[in-house]
């Protein structure tokens, strides 16, 4: 089971504060972080200043990336260069992520893991360029929005200092890993109707409830004229996923056992 006190001795000489964060709370995922997608119980620290990648698996070779403050923001997380992260995208290269809350006295409040099959380019928002007085001018990061990624894609380790069992958190990765099988290139779509369906917040809905959505799909795909066809299609996709069921023409069941709440 996880220890959720961390410790702040391991930043020990950093005299930079957002450095001696990222130390102590590296040092605390070396050792209390298990890999989601096999049975290992630990994942290793990559080294120091690897390019958008904190952890690995020895085991299955997944990767991870821990982003953590003190401040609870399930909305927007700054990450790296805006371009590195959407040639990710496109290469299907894109490492699971942790995102950590943790409070004054170093203790983890909140930790949620995105997987890396979860992000859509719809999610990721271009920051402006650093002005010409920044060290790195010029330079374009971006953001995670987290608002954007379905919510069945948050899978919760700990919510308000509870820890979840390690096998639940391990079935609910297996119930939507069958969205990895969906090429890069096309699981923008899928992801993003899913996060419609789910936003519904209704077990069964109708066609007509997912097109209402029909322009923020638009604005997330302006290269496709042919939205509602697109829209039958991905439901199909999530369908054949096992995360939706067809009830009758134009009637919809979201799954319980595949789609639902993460505790």
């Amino acid at each position: 089971m996880l220890s959720l006190l961390m410790n702040p001795d391991s930043a020990e000489g950093y005299k930079s504060a957002a450095q001696a964060a990222r130390r102590i709370t590296e040092d605390w995922g070396a050792k209390n972080l298990y890999c989601v997608c096999c049975s290992s119980v630990t994942i290793e620290a990559t080294k120091a200043n690897s390019r958008a990648l904190d952890f690995r698996c020895l085991s299955c070779r997944a990767t991870y990336e821990l982003k953590s403050g003190r401040r609870r923001n399930e909305n927007r997380v700054p990450d790296s260069a805006y371009a590195a992260m959407m040639e990710a995208l496109t290469s299907d290269n894109v490492p699971n992520l942790f995102v950590m809350h943790y409070s004054s006295s170093w203790s983890v409040r909140n930790l949620l893991l995105i997987p890396s099959f979860f992000f859509s380019p719809a999610a990721i928002e271009k920051r402006k360029p650093l002005g010409p007085g920044a060290r790195r001018a010029g330079w374009v990061g971006c953001n995670i929005l987290l608002s954007k990624i379905a919510p069945v894609g948050k899978i919760r380790l700990v919510t308000d200092g509870h820890i979840e069992p390690i096998d639940r958190i391990r079935s609910n990765y297996r119930r939507i890993k069958p969205l990895a099988t969906v090429k890069p290139e096309a699981r923008g779509w899928t992801l993003d109707v899913l996060n419609v369906v789910e936003r519904l917040g209704l077990q069964t809905f109708d066609l007509a409830d997912v097109y209402a959505h029909e322009a923020e799909l638009a604005a997330a795909h302006p290269q496709n004229k042919n939205i509602r066809p697109k829209i039958r299609q991905q439901l199909q996709v999530l369908r054949d996923l096992g995360l939706l069921q067809f009830r009758e023409r134009g009637n919809y069941r979201l799954i319980a056992s595949a789609v639902g709440p993460q505790s």
